[in-house]
């Protein structure tokens, strides 16, 4: 059994009943011996349920006067431990409304000091009685993050999160102040090249999450936010190259150049480079947050952009080959549309992984 001695366990809280005190007391039992809890602006009437430090010496409770959100409370704790803990080995982030258990907590917790790696407590939503919104929002956002970020995570929205005290700077510079500050987190773990792994962990739902304070239309909205500027930018450059192309096919087809193959292959290039200019200067200003430098993406990112122009422009010509002499640029427009969405895919994943793959250094 690993020693988690110095281990400390924080839990953020809002208007919290006595779920907060029967937490406590379970993380007593199974042998953590500190405990900090935020106290994140809650009502007077619900002060009454933070332990009392007297009787708890292995807690500390520090006072948000006004809520400040999920996100500030664990960077308040993360700070605090800074300060004050020099001995620490890790911190766990939990709930403490009883969603998670005292023994999940320990599992967590034990295997990160045993793998020195960041470990995610993860539900099971094929479970029977789970609420609908939790099961489509977290299977909603996990397909999400798979898809536009390359991150198998089956349970996106978990609270309880073990993490060796190393991250800590790391944990107290990402942004978000609410619950985006989680997603957010989750995000940078693959921009830092950190470690994770989950821990299956008991699925409690109390009262259909009645206490939750996440708020389905609002958080979610943040969420979905910060993840999908990963794809904006190649759909608005499509969008563009689109434009562009029908407007030169329209330039030059038939007056300019005869054939529709040809003005086909022309315009489908200079659409291509000047899309792809605009494509480039979004994803390094904006979206890959200049993770490496011009030189080196700029090289990278021309040898894709050409790569996938000609397949682009091939393509769309042998389609347009089997079409009749006189077909115009709405449905050439059509076809190349088709192909370049079937591209997209391809050019995504290997801007993400291979142009601007690289590493943020710690």
């Amino acid at each position: 059994m690993s020693d988690i001695s110095n281990v400390t366990v924080i839990l953020p809280s809002l208007n919290p009943d006595e779920k907060l005190l029967n937490t406590v007391k379970g993380l007593i039992e199974v042998g953590f011996k500190d405990i900090v809890i935020i106290n994140d602006g809650s009502e007077d009437e619900n002060t009454e349920y933070f332990p009392n430090t007297d009787e708890y010496p292995q807690c500390t409770v520090i006072n948000h006067w006004i809520n400040r959100g999920k996100g500030a409370g664990l960077k308040t704790a993360f700070a605090y431990i800074k300060k004050t803990r020099p001995n620490c080995v890790g911190v766990v982030t939990a709930d403490g409304d009883g969603q998670h258990s005292p023994k999940d907590i320990f599992a967590c917790t034990e295997r990160m000091l045993k793998e020195n790696k960041v470990i995610l407590g993860a539900r099971n939503f094929d479970l029977p009685n789970i609420p609908s919104r939790s099961v489509f929002g977290n299977k909603a956002t996990s397909f999400v993050f798979r898809f536009l970020c390359g991150m198998k995570i089956t349970d996106t929205q978990t609270g309880l999160r073990a993490f060796p005290i190393e991250h800590l700077d790391f944990l107290m510079g990402i942004k978000g102040e609410r619950f985006e500050y989680e997603t957010n987190m989750l995000l940078e773990f693959k921009e830092w090249d950190i470690e994770y792994a989950e821990q299956p962990i008991e699925t409690v739902y109390i009262e259909e999450n009645k206490t939750s304070h996440f708020n389905p239309l609002k958080d979610s909205f943040s969420i979905y936010a910060q993840i999908l500027k990963y794809a904006f930018s190649s759909l608005s450059a499509t969008a563009i190259d689109l434009g562009l192309f029908a407007l030169f096919f329209a330039l030059l087809f038939p007056t300019v150049i005869g054939t529709v193959g040809t003005a086909t292959a022309v315009s489908t290039i200079i659409a291509r480079v000047l899309s792809s200019i605009y494509n480039y200067v979004i994803n390094y200003r904006f979206v890959f947050s200049k993770r490496k430098n011009a030189g080196n993406t700029l090289v990278k990112y021309c040898i894709l952009s050409g790569a996938i122009m000609a397949v682009s422009a091939l393509g769309t010509a042998l389609i347009a080959k089997l079409l009749p002499s006189d077909t115009n640029a709405g449905t050439l427009t059509v076809i190349k549309a088709v192909v370049d969405t079937l591209l997209f895919f391809v050019t995504f994943t290997v801007q993400r992984e291979w142009v601007f793959g690289g590493k943020k250094k710690k």
